[in-house]
């Protein structure tokens, strides 16, 4: 297994960010996390990231504990709903501090620009940039150091046709180079065209965990969703 999920939880103020959850991941699956806002989605994910400490748990990734940063930086690319960049600074710039920061070769910081279309943006600072330039970015830096698993919250939230076609793109594209994604979303459709296993989160628990199509048929999505 790529990822072993035990018991993991994270507790906010008395209520339940997440309770005990427990699964795991095999290399190449594109899994979507669905549920309603604060199912506990985004909890998962920035725990699954090192960007929040679980209350209980513990999570492996290659066989590496999560609680081994610098190794897990290697390992796990995260994407967050709201691009994590320093928008006073440029396009260039973000992307070597980060290589800086993943010992990653400046080489590689060439190899995204180029790969993201960003080459003609390299000098322009994060804050007069589309959000879907934005995520691009975020996007290229999540993936300098090359890492296995890609971590991805409502990637294509506030995005126009457009973009969000690209995002798709770029998805389909990074799990057929063999990567392992977790992504979540609101949109049936993306979950329908992209995953190919689906976690359903309810009250911070994980009630459903099964394919695309035993999702949509299932009771419990006609239930919640109806």
């Amino acid at each position: 297994m790529q990822l072993e999920i035990r018991n993991l939880a994270k507790l906010y103020d008395q209520k339940r960010g997440l309770t005990p959850t427990s699964f795991e991941v095999t290399k190449g699956e594109l899994i979507a996390i669905v549920g309603h806002n604060g199912a506990g989605k985004s909890t998962l994910l920035k725990m699954l990231a090192n960007w929040i400490l679980p209350d209980g748990g513990t999570v492996m990734i290659d066989g590496i504990n999560l609680k081994n940063r610098m190794a897990v930086v290697r390992k796990v690319g995260f994407i967050p709903e709201v691009p994590n960049l320093f928008d006073f600074f440029s396009v260039e710039y973000n992307l070597k501090l980060f290589a800086a920061l993943s010992q990653t070769p400046f080489l590689r910081v060439e190899e995204i620009l180029s790969e993201f279309n960003l080459l003609p943006f390299r000098k322009s600072k994060v804050q007069a940039l589309s959000k879907g330039l934005k995520q691009r970015v975020s996007i290229g830096r999540a993936l300098l150091a090359d890492p296995p698993v890609l971590l991805l919250d409502e990637p294509t939230s506030g995005l126009d046709f457009e973009m969000t076609r690209e995002i798709y793109r770029l998805m389909s594209a990074m799990h057929g180079a063999g990567k392992t994604i977790l992504f979540t979303s609101h949109r049936p459709e993306e979950i329908k065209s992209l995953a190919t296993r689906i976690m359903l989160l309810h009250e911070g628990s994980l009630v459903f965990d099964g394919s695309p199509q035993e999702y949509f048929q299932s009771e419990i999505h006609e239930k919640l969703y109806a």
